[in-house]
């Protein structure tokens, strides 16, 4: 779970703490500022640095580990470096001290990964592709919405001949996606196939497209009119989807909601915090407390969308903002969790932009729910526990249409939860008020 930085923000929304934030970090704790600054200058040893500096501010443990940090930065600056790499080697192995896999150093590619996956954005055309099983051939599994990709009618099942005119036999989805990713306003021209006709070529100017994080859909299960809404990660569009996705359902009447958190990794604290408060009118949502002590508890503000009844779907890989909103949603006696033991992961980072365009996170703050549980290494447990075999899960992952439905065997358990426990409101006066809530 990652935090922002107090300081220039590289995006204006919060990652699963919050904004990744850009710092340019001196030395402050040796003498002649200048003619350090002036040494480093154009070195591999300014980012390395600069990531010392960064974490000797902001590690919750201000023990760091029981290490002699101080220590540790004369040990990385005394050496010399014949490339950036070579940095970033030492770097990573002085963080190894700390204990922590989630304080880690990210080259440029991997920051910038990272960057792309939080603001839950991308530059392209806007289609999911992989090689077909079947005929081995680079294939369409979807065109995402308002995309180029749809605009030119791109469909599911297309096949992708020949990108920029080179040919896609044998090539991987990523090396394909990397062809077609680009600068916004740039044009790629595709090649593509279509069973029942004559293969064309579609030029498409690449866009910044929203990545859909959220999906939902009404559901007639047993007589009962069900909103399902599938959470895959806290990207930055996350609160906006999820609330598009509540309100539309709201409109069409349901009687009770399944949130599915399983799968969801995490990502933005205040992505977790402003959809805690689209379920809850009251109540705690979070506590976190930084190497100082301090605490800071973070609340709802009456802003709810909906007072049906609920139930939340986790499992194994259930993380991070996933449990912050477990948490909220179960400590407060909001909604009934069904599903496997969560992960466990119960601190909060600050994601850092360096001057090379590398990046670090580091662990700023532990959290706790609301009723003070420490989930850490522990991890949430359902109030209906039921486990996947190895061969159920397998099932699911081999053919992902069945997830959320009566072949999916937690999610049948929420369905038959919803009846026993939460479908006892009158659906006509809490949908109504839920409507009501939006105004």
């Amino acid at each position: 779970m990652n935090r922002p930085s107090k300081r220039a923000p590289l995006f204006h929304l919060a990652l699963c703490g919050g904004a990744i934030a850009a710092t340019a970090a001196v030395s402050l704790f040796v003498p002649s500022l200048t003619r350090v600054r002036a040494a480093l200058q154009e070195s591999p040893k300014t980012v390395v640095d600069e990531a010392w500096q960064i974490v000797n501010r902001e590690y919750v443990d201000g023990t760091f580990n029981q290490t002699d940090w101080q220590e540790i930065r004369k040990s990385l600056l005394g050496k010399n470096y014949t490339s950036r790499e070579q940095a970033y080697v030492a770097l990573r192995s002085a963080l190894e001290k700390l204990n922590d896999p989630y304080t880690r150093f990210m080259d440029p590619k991997q920051y910038e990964a990272l960057s792309s996956q939080t603001s839950g954005e991308l530059s392209g055309v806007g289609i999911r592709l992989e090689v077909s099983e079947q005929t081995k051939v680079l294939t369409v599994v979807e065109p995402i919405e308002n995309s180029p990709a749809i605009k030119a009618g791109l469909q599911a099942g297309d096949q992708i001949l020949a990108i920029d005119g080179k040919q896609t036999k044998g090539m991987t989805v990523e090396d394909a996606s990397n062809l077609i990713r680009g600068d916004v306003g740039t044009k790629v021209r595709l090649e593509v196939g279509r069973q029942g006709a004559s293969k064309k070529s579609v030029a498409l100017t690449r866009a910044r497209i929203e990545l859909p994080t959220v999906r939902y859909a009404l559901k007639q299960e047993g007589g009962k009119r069900i909103g399902y809404i599938r959470l895959n990660e806290f990207s930055a569009h996350a609160a906006d989807q999820m609330r598009r996705a509540i309100q539309d359902l709201n409109s069409q009447q349901i009687e009770g909601y399944v949130l599915d958190l399983r799968g969801n990794p995490g990502g933005l604290l205040q992505a977790s915090i402003d959809i805690s408060r689209m379920w809850m009118d009251k109540g705690s949502i979070v506590r976190t407390v930084d190497r100082r002590g301090n605490n800071e508890e973070i609340g709802t503000n009456r802003t709810a969308l909906t007072k049906l009844p609920l139930v939340v779907l986790v499992d194994g890989n259930s993380a991070s903002s996933s449990e912050i909103l477990t948490g909220a949603l179960k400590d407060n006696g909001r909604a009934t969790v069904v599903g496997s033991q969560t992960f466990g992961k119960a601190l909060v980072q600050s994601v850092h932009s360096l001057s090379d365009g590398s990046g670090l996170a580091v662990t700023i703050a532990h959290y706790y729910t609301p009723l003070g549980t420490d989930i850490s290494h522990k991890g949430i447990t359902p109030d209906v526990k039921i486990d996947l075999s190895d061969e159920q899960r397998q099932k699911l992952a081999s053919n992902p249409k069945l997830v959320g439905t009566k072949d999916d065997p937690q999610y049948a358990r929420a369905l038959a939860t919803l009846q026993k426990v939460a479908l006892t409101q009158p659906a006509p006066a809490t949908t109504q008020q839920a409507i009501q809530s939006q105004k």
